[in-house]
């Protein structure tokens, strides 16, 4: 099967397209790193099966050749990021989901969507169900993020009415693992940062409000099975066990070692308090759930972490004190983006990626 993954060199993008090869795939990365790292795919670029294309998906989306696969992942997640690109998010949301859906019709593919949990908003059921429609504020800061996503998810199952496009919807869940930022302002990746410099654990509010935490190879084996199947969902996917983020900070806190300071800091607008997703959907149909338990998966995210010190300095000053609209990201190193069609082990030799993260 050939596969196109746009936003291929983010976070999840990067872990799916490597998963697909794994297994046999051809995988085609749409980026223009906007938000991704190079340095996720660069140890996939020799890989002949492997393509990438410097893109963005907003504008247009053309791929040579046979498509059997779309998974639209390209959009900035985490609040940092969007709150500075607001404009840009709303319009991977739209006009590149739109970009992705035609893609798949002209190739008859099918296609999955990476929603996202925010579709619930600071939601008032608890724990979330995929018949919840949510309790959103459709003109607050994390609107251009939320709305932009429930847009995705409308104009998705308007192409699978219209057109039978073999669509399939997945609302991701808090997910963590090797490959995050430092600096990208999410809670995992905030405290480990912090706990390996030094620096004071950044808390919003009280500490109370609570997350659920996928490691990201469990939430990868969900994706795959949703773009295995003919299945439209949406299927809630994340780990169903509920931890405070207090909680979270004394695990990060011990699993380190680390002597920081906890200091807490006023909670963002419209930043849920509570979220936990009713899995039973995708484990009945998918045959899907979580595997790795907290423990192991801090041990394995905070070894990838701490053998980055460099980009862990740079990031610990980024996010010092707290994370905003305003989050000083120049202080952290970036790598530059490859050319713009990078196909298979040329690639090797002309983009010359670091390696690592």
């Amino acid at each position: 099967m050939r596969v196109v993954v746009t936003g291929g060199g983010g976070f999840l993008g990067s872990h799916l397209c490597e998963a697909l090869l794994r297994r046999g795939d051809s995988v085609v990365c749409l980026d223009d790193f906007s938000t991704g790292d190079p340095a996720n795919i660069a140890h996939l670029l020799p890989d002949p099966a492997f393509e990438l294309q410097h893109s963005d998906v907003s504008l247009s989306m053309e791929v040579v050749g046979r498509v059997d696969a779309v998974a639209h992942l390209a959009s900035p997640a985490s609040p940092p990021d969007y709150l500075r690109r607001p404009l840009e998010t709303l319009a991977v949301g739209s006009r590149g989901t739109e970009n992705a859906l035609r893609l798949a019709l002209r190739h008859d593919a099918r296609f999955i969507l990476a929603s996202t949990s925010e579709v619930y908003g600071d939601p008032l059921v608890h724990p979330q169900e995929e018949t919840y429609w949510g309790n959103v504020n459709s003109i607050g800061p994390r609107s251009v993020y939320d709305e932009a996503k429930r847009y995705a998810e409308a104009v998705a199952a308007a192409y699978r009415r219209t057109h039978r496009l073999d669509v399939g919807i997945a609302r991701i869940f808090n997910t963590y693992g090797p490959r995050m930022r430092p600096h990208d302002g999410r809670v995992v990746s905030s405290f480990i940062t912090q706990a390996l410099t030094g620096e004071p654990l950044t808390i919003y509010g009280d500490g109370r409000q609570t997350r659920s935490f996928c490691y990201v190879d469990d939430l990868i084996r969900g994706l795959v099975a949703l773009l295995d199947s003919s299945e439209m969902g949406p299927f809630n996917l994340g780990n169903p066990v509920e931890r405070t983020v207090g909680e979270l900070a004394d695990l990060v806190l011990e699993m380190t070692g680390s002597a920081s300071e906890v200091h807490h800091h006023p909670l963002p607008v419209d930043d849920p308090v509570r979220r936990r997703p009713v899995i039973t959907r995708a484990r009945e149909v998918l045959g899907w759930e979580p595997e790795i338990d907290i423990a192991e998966g801090l041990r394995r995210t905070v070894a990838y972490f701490g053998a980055r010190p460099d980009r862990l300095t740079a990031s610990a000053a980024a996010i010092r004190g707290g994370q905003g609209e305003a989050v000083p990201l120049a202080a952290v190193t970036t790598t530059a983006a490859p050319s713009p069609t990078v196909p298979g082990p040329a690639a090797a030799a002309s983009a010359a990626l670091p390696s690592g993260g």
